[in-house]
């Protein structure tokens, strides 16, 4: 089981590579074009992209870290190590979250004005490169808990892109430019339960708990003889803890 993740998870390197190569492309365009269109929707849905690059990384630094070898003081190897970093990447995606939504009220009491054409241009660019990302990760994360992080994340930053669409033409066709802040707030609320989801998943592989689907009294009724320690076998971090 624990090689089977491990090299599944290796596997999609190449995945999530090129994920990480279109991040940060999009990431720029964002920074560039939020600033300029004076959009914090854009810029918001690039600070939720920055935490993606982190988020990405750290997924293939624990691909590298789960294919070293078990050693004489590390006899299951570092496959955990890929739920450190989903957790690390849960409590990244929360403090951002809760700068976005800050920003989006402050902005709210105080509407500037936002270039709606540019906002547009630039999140049509983000739709298409976040669509192309979900694309090479949806099969991937079905068989990894960092794999699922990452797809989340890219979700995230899709339905992002969406919002930012609609507030721009919603400017576009009416003035109305608090929309801005609107879809950014929109973003913030986003991008929280599903990161309190990947959050929960991770730390039920940390304390050992039944994976999802397994009733364990119908276990022992089978097994009755089944030792306790192979039965926190099952939510060992090297399987795939909510199928």
């Amino acid at each position: 089981m624990p090689h089977a993740h491990a090299s599944a998870a290796a596997a999609n390197r190449g995945r999530l590579v090129a994920v990480l190569v279109l991040t940060l492309a999009i990431l720029a365009v964002e920074v560039v074009g939020g600033i300029l269109a004076n959009s914090l929707a854009l810029l918001a849905d690039a600070g939720h992209m920055l935490t993606d690059v982190a988020g990405v990384g750290m997924a293939l630094l624990a691909i590298w870290f789960a294919g070293r070898k078990p050693t004489n003081g590390r006899t299951y190897g570092y496959l955990r190590v890929e739920i450190l970093a989903a957790v690390t990447n849960a409590f990244l995606l929360f403090g951002v979250a809760a700068f976005i939504l800050f920003e989006a009220w402050r902005r709210l009491s105080e509407a500037p004005e936002v270039a709606s054409g540019l906002m547009l241009a630039v999140a049509l660019v983000g739709l298409a490169a976040n669509a192309g990302s979900l694309f090479l990760l949806r099969d991937a994360q079905r068989q990894s808990l960092n794999m699922r992080g990452a797809y989340l994340e890219v979700m995230g930053d899709f339905i992002g892109s969406a919002a930012v669409i609609v507030a721009a033409i919603v400017i576009a066709l009416t003035g109305w430019t608090a929309a801005d802040a609107v879809a950014s707030a929109l973003i913030g609320l986003l991008i929280l339960p599903r990161t309190f989801a990947l959050l929960r998943e991770a730390t039920d592989v940390l304390l050992e708990a039944t994976p999802k689907g397994v009733d364990m009294d119908h276990v022992r009724q089978h097994i009755p003889m089944l030792p306790a320690s192979l039965t926190a076998m099952t939510s060992m971090p090297g399987r795939s803890p909510r199928g």
